[in-house]
């Protein structure tokens, strides 16, 4: 081989290599995308769960009358809120 095409040789062998990495390093990308896709789904799941869990939890203390004040202070907040909620739904509805 000539000396002018030992340095092209080179070039194009790392040239493959870097193009050799960048495959293994987009499937590797794509991998961990679909991942975190699956994972905040699944957060996302677990915090609504969480959430109807809470309400229930308030629902049995009131239907027990096991709440203390600050129990009872946090759901007239949240009857306050959801009436409002209902309120602006009346509203909307009637226009």
């Amino acid at each position: 081989m000539s000396d002018t095409q030992q340095p092209w040789k080179r070039v194009n062998e790392k040239l493959q290599q870097v193009l050799q990495q960048y495959q293994v390093l987009q499937k590797d990308n794509d991998r961990l995308s679909k991942e975190l896709k699956e994972l905040k789904a699944k957060d996302a799941l677990q915090a609504k769960k969480i959430e109807e869990l809470e309400i229930k939890m308030a629902a049995l203390k009131t239907a027990t009358g096991q709440l203390d004040e600050a129990d009872r202070k946090e759901l007239d907040k949240r009857l306050h809120l959801y009436i409002r909620e209902i309120d602006r739904c009346i509203a909307m509805l009637s226009q």
